[in-house]
């Protein structure tokens, strides 16, 4: 019987988007039907589940689901409310949906920072973690726990402050609200069941994280090329950011300039570019790179 991976994904929401662009775009082919809750990939024997996002550690601690792409803040929570429990394995740290759970109250109000939340009320929808960083800090308060709309509490007169994921904090902002302190950093990433695999599914595994890291690696990886003059060759690769070995290949006709190709395995920001200019780089070409291995 050939190995089968089943992997559960949220169902809907920016980690589910995330999760089906990262398996797509490791040649997986998914095509779910409107409201499916199973769909079968054609790349690779990969069955993917169709899940709420808080039922995807249960689904892979108990074996229904080899393999679960969840955030971190949902695994640490789920972890927190069930002490004692064998933690999930994480295999990678996927790069998307990222974000950030901290605290926050009302602007210029009276409380700015961890101590000032003695005795108050946090409305929350992760008490565990809320209730687990405030014990770390020596500071009692009271969580309230909500599921949505956590903003507008303290202007309902439900809570003194929030515990809550922030992305850019315009929603923070909107609701005349102001962050304080960070709880943790969270993003999406891979887990794997507790229970033993046999040979044939761990080389599946195998296969399928080499393809996973060459997509995640394509995404800071840019293809950068450039015409320079022979004399300044050296400053010039040397700006290029996470090059190993560029190539030089000579200009047809021109002696005095040299063709430079590079592979850069960190982000490229506009400074280097006027950088490499300002030392007589043109032609300055700077390309996305789909997948990537080795």
């Amino acid at each position: 019987m050939k190995p089968l991976l089943r992997i559960a994904v949220q169902k809907k929401g920016r980690l589910a988007e995330g999760s089906l662009d990262l398996l797509e775009r490791a040649g997986l082919g998914i095509t779910p039907a409107p409201g499916a809750l199973t769909c079968r990939a054609r790349g690779l024997p990969v069955e993917l589940l169709f899940v709420r996002d808080d039922d995807i550690a249960a689904l892979v601690m108990r074996g229904v689901c080899d393999l679960g792409i969840a955030g971190e803040n949902t695994l640490r929570e789920e972890a927190l409310q069930a002490p004692g429990s064998t933690p999930l394995q994480t295999v990678r740290a996927l790069g998307f949906s990222r974000c950030t759970l901290k605290f926050a109250a009302p602007a210029n109000g009276s409380v700015c920072s961890v101590q000032d939340l003695q005795d108050k009320r946090i409305a929350t929808s992760y008490p565990a973690i809320t209730a687990a960083f405030l014990e770390e800090n020596g500071v009692t308060a009271q969580c309230v726990t909500l599921q949505g709309a956590v903003e507008i509490a303290p202007a309902l007169g439900i809570a003194d402050a929030i515990c809550d994921l922030v992305s850019s904090g315009a929603t923070l902002a909107a609701n005349g609200l102001e962050a304080f302190a960070t709880v943790m950093q969270s993003q999406a990433v891979l887990v794997r069941s507790p229970k033993p695999w046999d040979e044939a599914k761990e080389a599946l595994l195998a296969r399928l994280l080499r393809r996973m890291d060459g997509v995640i690696a394509s995404r800071a990886t840019k293809y950068i090329m450039l015409n320079a003059p022979k004399d300044a060759i050296d400053e010039i690769t040397a700006l290029l950011p996470g090059a190993d070995a560029p190539t030089l290949m000579p200009l047809a006709g021109r002696n005095d300039q040299m063709a430079v190709h590079a592979v850069c395995r960190e982000t490229i920001f506009w400074d280097t570019l006027e950088a490499l200019e300002a030392r007589g780089a043109h032609a300055i070409l700077v390309l996305p790179i789909e997948k990537m291995m080795g």
